[in-house]
C-alpha cells in the first residue's frame, strides 16, 4: 500500500513538472516584454540617429583634413569650381569611394566655405536633401558641425 501511494505521488509529480505554462501567463508575460519595448525603443533610435551625425561629423573633418593636405602638396591655393572629390581617391588621400559616403548613404558634398573657411564639406543628412530640421537626423552636417554645434558656440 505504501509502494502505491509513492508511485501516485511520484506520477502526480511528473504531471505538474510538464504541466507548462498557462494562456494567461504567456499573455501577462508577453504583454510586460511590449511595454518595455515600448518604452526603451524611442531612446535607443535616438541615440542610434545620434551616433550617425556623429559618424558624419567625424568622417566630415576627416575628409576636410585630407583635401587641406591635397591642396597643401598639389600646390594649389583653392579648389577649382570643378572640384570632384573622386580626385581624393584616385591621388590616394583616401581608400576607397566608400570614404565618400555618409553614414546614411549619400555622398559628401564639397561647397564655398562659410564662417571663414575655404571649402566646407557637407553630409546633407538622411534624407540627402539640403536643409532639414535642426537636431533631426535629416539636418545637414556642415564642416564637421551641425546644427545643434552651432548654437552651442553662439
Amino acid at each position: 500500500m505504501k509502494n502505491r501511494i509513492n508511485r501516485s505521488s511520484r506520477v502526480n509529480a511528473r504531471r505538474q513538472l510538464r504541466r507548462g505554462f498557462s494562456l494567461l501567463e504567456v499573455i501577462v508575460a508577453v504583454t510586460i516584454i511590449a511595454l518595455f519595448a515600448a518604452l526603451i525603443a524611442p531612446n535607443l533610435l535616438r541615440r542610434l540617429g545620434g551616433a550617425k551625425r556623429d559618424q558624419a561629423q567625424i568622417k566630415a573633418s576627416a575628409i576636410s583634413a585630407q583635401m587641406k593636405t591635397y591642396l597643401a602638396e598639389s600646390r594649389e591655393t583653392s579648389l577649382g569650381e570643378d572640384f570632384n572629390l573622386d580626385v581624393l581617391v584616385t591621388a590616394g588621400y583616401l581608400e576607397s569611394m566608400d570614404d565618400l559616403l555618409d553614414p546614411w548613404g549619400n555622398r559628401y558634398v564639397v561647397l564655398p566655405g562659410t564662417e571663414g573657411r575655404d571649402f566646407d564639406v557637407v553630409s546633407y543628412g538622411s534624407d540627402g536633401e539640403p536643409g532639414g530640421e535642426e537636431g533631426s537626423e535629416s539636418a545637414d552636417i556642415i564642416g564637421g558641425k551641425d546644427a545643434r554645434a552651432k548654437k552651442r558656440d553662439n
